[in-house]
């Protein structure tokens, strides 16, 4: 457990493994167990390691081939400064429809890569990433269907802390694995930083 990016508790404290009532058979290798409660905690080992493919994932690209979509309003703060940290493009918010698909209009955008908070609440971004051949990186909790994300980041996708925490580490990640900053202590953001207004 010692080689977590951060310890676990710091996991557990953003509530980051806390998942739905609802779970999809397409998420249930990622769940650590089931509460009393019925909820579906989720495996921050899993999260861990995939936050780790997603960085290495993100850094081969250039930022500018990298579209960040979030529709729900925790998510978009913390999409926005992973955005602006790794300089990528955020369309936060409602997706207009034809962003990828339609060249007319004058939002058109031709990403590379496209990672979206929620493949249920930013179906349209999803639908379009498939039918543009894009790789899709998408947050997905207990409730998720993952049939047509490549990669798949389990955690809390509608949490404010959990939001702002995973965009925060992600970012950090990315720097790293591009050269940016050498050592977590270069990295001069707070999750704070990331998180939503209530």
């Amino acid at each position: 457990m010692a080689d977590l990016l951060v310890d676990e508790e710091t996991y557990l404290t953003a509530g980051v493994h806390i998942g739905t009532q609802v779970k999809n058979k397409d998420m249930m290798k990622f769940v650590y167990k089931v509460r009393n409660d019925g909820l579906y905690i989720l495996d921050v080992n899993q999260t861990d390691e995939r936050i780790r493919l997603a960085s290495k994932f993100f850094a081969r690209y250039e930022p500018k081939d990298i579209l960040i979509v979030a529709q729900r309003q925790y998510a978009q703060k913390p999409a926005s400064k992973f955005a602006e940290i790794i300089g990528a493009t955020a369309v936060v918010g409602r997706f207009i429809p034809g962003t990828l698909t339609n060249p007319e209009l004058p939002k058109y955008f031709e990403p590379r890569v496209i990672f979206v908070n929620d493949p249920t609440a930013d179906a349209q971004a999803l639908r379009e990433a498939v039918k543009s051949r894009i790789p899709v990186v998408a947050l997905c909790d207990a409730n998720n269907r993952t049939s047509y994300v490549d990669l798949v980041i389990p955690t809390n996708n509608k949490g404010r802390r959990a939001l702002a925490f995973i965009y925060w580490l992600l970012a950090r990640e990315v720097l790293k694995a591009r050269g940016d900053i050498k050592s977590d202590d270069e990295y001069k953001y707070t999750v704070d930083d990331f998180e939503a207004p209530l």
